[in-house]
C-alpha cells in the first residue's frame, strides 16, 4: 500500500477553478509566488487573463464553467500535456445566494449552487484522478466546503445543502484515493473576505483577508490535513455548533440575518 510523504515545498504543477476571483484567485498569487505552473479556471475570461498578466504571464487560464465536465475533462487534459500530472488540484469554484424554498423562483438558484458547489468539484476531480493514480503521490485534492455546511442556515438552504454535501464527499473520496497515494484535504473557512461576502449584511466574526487566508489554505494543503476549519476561532464555534441540540440551536438562530435573496448569473 503507498504510504503518504510530505508534499514538495514548491509543487511543480497546481489546477485552481474558481481562480477569477476571491479564494481560487488568492491562492493563485501565493503558489505563483512560490513558483508553482499554475492551471487557472473560471468563469470570467477576462479576469483569468488580467490575474495572469499581473503573475507574469507563465500560467494557463482555462475559461470555462465547473459544471461543464466536457471542458473540465479538456481542460485537464491540456494542462497536463502541458506541465504534466498536477500536484495539487484545488476545488474552490463555488457561488452562493439567498434561496427559500417557498418561492418557485429561488428553484433555478438552488440547482445552480448545487451544480456548481456540489457537481462541479466532482467534475473538476474526476479529470484528474486517473492521471493523479496512475503517477503515484504524493499528491493533493483540496476541496472547499464552509462552515455553513455543519448545520443549516435560514435563508441559505441551498449554500449550506451544498457545503454539507461537499463535506460528505470529500470524507468518502478521502477513504477512496488515500490507498492510492492522495491525500484529500477539505477545508471549511469562515468569514473570508471576497466578493461573495461583500454584500453580506451583517456583521462576520473573525472575518480573515484572502490574502491571509490563502496563507494558511496552502499549509493546511502541503501538510496533508484531512478536514481544517480556518480561521480557528471559528473552528471553535463550528465544534459548539455540532454539540448544540436542535432545540437550542434552533432557539439562537432562528431569527439570525439572512444572506440576500438575488438572482444567480448565468
Amino acid at each position: 500500500m503507498p504510504q503518504q510523504s510530505a508534499a514538495p515545498a514548491q509543487p511543480r504543477a497546481i489546477f485552481i477553478t474558481g481562480a477569477s476571483s476571491g479564494i481560487g484567485e488568492a491562492l493563485a498569487v501565493f503558489y505563483s509566488s512560490q513558483g508553482a505552473r499554475l492551471g487557472l479556471s473560471g468563469r470570467k475570461a477576462q479576469a483569468l487573463q488580467a490575474l495572469n498578466e499581473r503573475l507574469g504571464g507563465r500560467h494557463v487560464c482555462y475559461p470555462l464553467d465547473v459544471t461543464d465536465a466536457a471542458a473540465v475533462q479538456a481542460a485537464a487534459n491540456d494542462f497536463m500535456a502541458r506541465c504534466g500530472v498536477p500536484d495539487i488540484v484545488i476545488a474552490s469554484a463555488g457561488v452562493s445566494v439567498g434561496t427559500l424554498s417557498e418561492y418557485p423562483e429561488d428553484l433555478p438558484a438552488f440547482r445552480q449552487v448545487m451544480d456548481t458547489n456540489v457537481y462541479g468539484m466532482a467534475a473538476t476531480f474526476s479529470a484528474f484522478i486517473p492521471a493523479m493514480r496512475e503517477a503515484g503521490g504524493p499528491r493533493r485534492l483540496c476541496g472547499m466546503a464552509s462552515v455553513a455546511g455543519i448545520r443549516g442556515l435560514p435563508g441559505a438552504e441551498a449554500y449550506s445543502a451544498s457545503k454539507a454535501a461537499v463535506i460528505a464527499y470529500l470524507e468518502s473520496l478521502r477513504l477512496e484515493l488515500k490507498p492510492h497515494g492522495i491525500a484529500v484535504v477539505t477545508i471549511a473557512p469562515g468569514y473570508i473576505s471576497t466578493p461573495m461576502t461583500a454584500h453580506n449584511p451583517y456583521r462576520m466574526p473573525f472575518l480573515l483577508p484572502a490574502d491571509e487566508a490563502a496563507r494558511r489554505f496552502a499549509r493546511t494543503i502541503d501538510n496533508g490535513s484531512s478536514y481544517r476549519v480556518i480561521p480557528w476561532p471559528m473552528a471553535i464555534v463550528a465544534k459548539c455548533l455540532r454539540l448544540l441540540p436542535n432545540a437550542l440551536y434552533d432557539r439562537l438562530f432562528l431569527r439570525a440575518p439572512r444572506k440576500p435573496r438575488q438572482p444567480l448569473s448565468g
